[in-house]
């Protein structure tokens, strides 16, 4: 086979995932939102889902619904793993507090309310102000602590 035949198998690979992918996205994402219960993450699964899906059609391989239902199920578990990580981080956190001799707080806080706030936010978002603004820790401590960049904890910090 000449390139052109090359070609040729490569533009009918891409239009096939093209395809599928138009078929098959609305049952990814139902599939993962359904699970994950938040827009946004199952928004960036499905999109890892036919990332995925993308290089294994370029190898030339098969890629069905079945395959990016499995896919699909192997990126929910590796983002629960990810919670599940920092929700043990926030578990560290929250002893170290407790460790932690009490300080006088300049403001009365009450705890209701900013417990509140806190459950609110992600896991990522609320070690870093517990650890910035409770814990009175410097943003490349926290950032330390959140195996994080401080440009990148600086931007969580301002949001």
């Amino acid at each position: 086979m000449g390139r052109a035949g090359v070609a040729t198998d490569e533009a009918n690979t891409g239009r096939e995932f093209v395809d599928l992918y138009r078929r098959a996205v609305p049952d990814v994402y139902s599939y993962l939102a359904s699970r994950v219960g938040n827009r946004g993450a199952a928004e960036d699964l499905t999109q890892e889902v036919f990332i995925a899906g993308a290089h294994r059609a370029a190898g030339g391989e098969v890629v069905d619904l079945p395959w990016l239902i499995a896919v699909a199920r192997n990126k929910l578990v590796d983002h629960w793993r990810a919670l599940a990580r920092e929700d043990r981080k926030l578990a560290a956190v929250a002893s170290l507090e407790r460790q932690r001799p009490q300080v006088e707080q300049p403001l009365p806080i009450n705890p209701g309310v900013a417990s509140a706030a806190l459950a609110g936010l992600n896991p990522t978002y609320r070690a870093a102000l517990v650890l910035r603004h409770v814990d009175e820790l410097g943003v490349p401590e926290v950032a330390g602590l959140l195996g994080r960049s401080v440009e990148a904890t600086e931007q969580v910090l301002s949001r």
